[in-house]
């Protein structure tokens, strides 16, 4: 009770500290001030008066808003047993999952766990992932029996049905400023016309005149200072989204997105909650002086082949660079780091490589043995797509509907769902192959899959 007490009061310390750097706070304080200017404020009743005068004037939701985001950044813990040190290493992404299949806990090296020992992946790491009856109950709102947009919006379900209520429902969310209520309207789909202005809701992104300021500040850096990982993203634009046919239009958008997002050192501050560690450099001469020390690139991330790509598909929804940045930048934070970070967290790469290859052992036993004995291992293939969060495999409204519900349930567990499902829809076909490269042909296109049907069929049409 005690240690859950002191996690309580640290995460409050952690969420008043950010939120004292950030526009919000600069504001609030300002309006703070000059409500004491207003007749109706009185001494006598000064803390009630101003909480009033927050409430009527709208405030108060916004630092709620404020607030709940945080709290998706900093949940309140579970206490799972401490990951081992050797888990907390920064994973560069590499073609194949090499790094992940190399992991071992030695804790476990002669332990008892019969469930673990019968796994026969590649993974090695015994960690907690849920199994479909959990998933069921976590993915409620994907349920048979309630809407879905990516479902029950196709031309042959009349949008009386489904479709113009949901629509209505999200205006009103809208309407009313609610980043939880957004946040639980979006589990079932987001309506295309909706979509940039919910996900900057549950985001708690702006567009005050301080944050456009401070996207143009990144720019000029840019400018004015060249970074060795400039090439980089050039060269990732080049490789992945240029070649994309739903992305090449954006290039330029990619590129100052990226450029800015590595010179921003606002982003450090979600090594926190990162089990990696930003790099680091040294002043020219001063090579091992630790107070010559500094983060390299600025904003402590490496860009690697497809970063381009967690930015390319938001571009559709955001025409305005600044605004295009931010959520970006709150995408990346919240997600995205995640899957090229080892760690022990449920949505981190580690365990979501876990969850892809126990789904398919438990309820495809026959597919994924007949993959495993011809060299196919089914993660050998998956990998790559998790990793991308699916960006550059799904057609672009598709992968949409699948980042609603990252956003929505706040985990990225659904793309070792996904992942999974889309070997059972190739089952029959997977089972005639005889090599990897089989296989690979076999799950080389994934752009006509829709993404709700075979969630729907995998999780709640499977015999558990």
């Amino acid at each position: 009770m005690l240690q859950e007490e002191s996690d309580l009061a640290l995460i409050i310390a952690q969420i008043v500290q950010k939120l004292k750097g950030s526009t919000l706070y600069a504001q609030l304080e300002r309006q703070a001030w000059a409500s004491l200017q207003r007749p109706e404020i009185k001494l006598e009743s000064l803390k009630e008066d101003i909480k009033e005068f927050f409430k009527i004037s709208g405030w108060e939701k916004k630092l709620q808003n404020a607030v709940y985001s945080e709290l998706n950044v900093f949940p309140l813990p579970s206490h799972p047993a401490a990951p081992p040190e050797h888990l907390k290493e920064p994973l560069v992404y590499m073609r194949k999952a090499q790094v992940l299949i190399n992991l071992r806990n030695p804790n476990y090296e002669n332990g008892d766990s019969h469930s673990f020992r019968t796994h026969l992946g590649l993974i090695q790491v015994p960690l907690k992932v849920k199994d479909i009856p959990e998933l069921k109950e976590f993915f409620v709102e994907l349920g048979l029996t309630a809407g879905q947009l990516g479902i029950d919006d196709s031309t042959q379900v009349p949008p009386e049905l489904f479709e113009n209520e949901h629509v209505r429902i999200g205006q009103k969310v809208l309407s009313e400023q609610d980043s939880a209520a957004a946040q639980q309207y979006i589990r079932q789909g987001s309506p295309t016309a909706l979509r940039a202005e919910l996900w900057a809701l549950i985001l708690n992104t702006s567009s005050q005149p301080e944050d456009i300021l401070y996207y143009e500040q990144l720019k000029t850096n840019v400018i004015q200072h060249d970074l060795l990982v400039d090439s980089l993203i050039y060269k990732d634009v080049k490789l992945t989204a240029s070649n994309d046919d739903y992305y090449f239009v954006f290039e330029d958008y990619l590129y100052q997105v990226l450029l800015c997002f590595s010179r921003d050192t606002s982003v450090l501050g979600h090594f926190a909650y990162n089990s990696a560690s930003p790099p680091k450099s040294y002043i020219r001469g001063k090579l091992g002086l630790e107070e010559y020390a500094v983060f390299y690139p600025p904003n402590g991330v490496i860009p690697f082949h497809g970063f381009s790509m967690y930015v390319a598909p938001l571009c559709f929804l955001y025409h305005e660079p600044s605004k295009l940045y931010q959520i970006f930048r709150e995408m990346y934070v919240r997600f995205f780091f995640r899957l090229h970070s080892i760690s022990s967290h449920p949505s981190g790469i580690v365990s979501l490589c876990l969850l892809f290859e126990t789904l398919l052992q438990t309820y495809l036993p026959q597919l994924f043995y007949h993959l495993r004995e011809i060299g196919a291992q089914p993660l050998r293939i998956s990998f790559k797509w998790m990793v991308r969060a699916f960006s550059g495999y799904l057609a672009t409204d598709q992968l949409l509907l699948l980042w609603d519900r990252i956003l929505g349930y706040n985990s990225l567990e659904i793309l070792a769902v996904l992942a999974a499902a889309v070997f059972a829809f190739r089952a029959v076909n997977l089972m005639e192959v005889t090599s990897l490269a089989a296989a690979e042909a076999v799950l080389a296109d994934l752009s006509t899959l829709k993404v709700m049907p075979l969630l729907q069929i995998f999780l709640f049409a499977t015999v558990t």
